[in-house]
């Protein structure tokens, strides 16, 4: 990982918690810049181009999810660490499709966010890193892991960040079991009940992107993991 200190944009409206936060990274070595809500948290997401963005979901004049939605049509590899005191799964697969990274549930520890921000920022050094395959046939589709996209037959459909993450595990393990709870402590940063109920839901959305081509299957291997089987 790159010496340079974490550049970090958080974007929390609730300002005793933000100076909190901003106060404790500064200490570990961060460097933070603040927003009170998503209209300033996208204008200097832009002008700072953070290494993390860490995002309160529900914010004022503009929420955490729509300035995610405006930033991904731009930028798709910033990290983003979602902050939520919701907890219902639909809200967190919601961020997830939009292309956030991760998310941690208020109230959080410090020390959990500073590990999880230090997780994101090692994968975004990676991606300048060693050469990898980012391009995959499956069948009779083209499926390209950095633009984030499927094509079949000319048509592209757009994938998500986390769907492409978990695709591409399954690419490069073609015919192999993809193991459930490596996915989720990469992924998710936890291998919990939840998460894993969260990674069913994208599996059956990749099932049903894939559909066209029926020598493609995705299969639950109980207890275990996903495998895709290409005949």
């Amino acid at each position: 990982m790159s010496k340079d200190k974490i550049k970090v944009l958080l974007v929390e409206d609730e300002l005793t918690l933000a100076m909190i936060i901003k106060d404790t990274l500064e200490e570990s070595d961060f460097v933070i810049h603040t927003a009170a809500n998503g209209e300033e948290g996208l204008r200097l997401f832009f002008d700072l181009r953070p290494d993390v963005l860490v995002a309160d979901v529900m914010m004022p004049r503009m929420d955490g999810f729509e300035m995610v939605r405006r930033i991904r049509q731009t930028d798709r590899q910033t990290p983003v660490l979602f902050l939520t005191a919701r907890s219902a799964i639909n809200d967190v697969v919601e961020g997830f499709e939009l292309g956030a990274n991760d998310y941690l549930k208020k109230p959080f520890g410090m020390q959990e966010l500073i590990i999880r921000i230090k997780s994101l920022a090692g994968k975004a050094f990676s991606f300048t890193g060693t050469y990898k395959e980012t391009r995959f046939e499956i069948g009779r589709y083209m499926f390209d892991s950095v633009a984030q996209t499927l094509i079949y037959a000319g048509t592209k459909q757009e994938l998500s960040h986390r769907e492409s993450e978990i695709l591409k595990r399954l690419c490069e393990n073609c015919n192999l079991v993809v193991n459930t709870q490596n996915v989720l402590l990469e992924l998710w940063g936890d291998d919990s009940f939840f998460n894993s109920r969260s990674l069913h839901v994208f599996i059956t959305k990749l099932r049903h992107k894939l559909s066209q081509d029926e020598r493609i299957r995705i299969v639950n291997v109980r207890g275990i993991g996903y495998k895709m089987i290409v005949n």
